[in-house]
């Protein structure tokens, strides 16, 4: 059986992840609520 110290550094490992990932989704979807980013396409004639 694994040892505790590592576990909680496993733990903290998989923390850290988790927590980078929530930032950057909140970072985008406040993007596309402020309008910085679009969904939508520029017509091919704009290309």
């Amino acid at each position: 059986m694994a040892d505790r110290t590592g576990l909680k550094l496993v733990g903290f490992i998989f923390a850290s992840v988790t927590l980078a990932v929530m930032l950057a989704t909140c970072m985008v979807v406040k993007g596309y609520a402020d309008g910085a980013y679009s969904l939508e396409s520029a017509p091919i004639s704009d290309r």
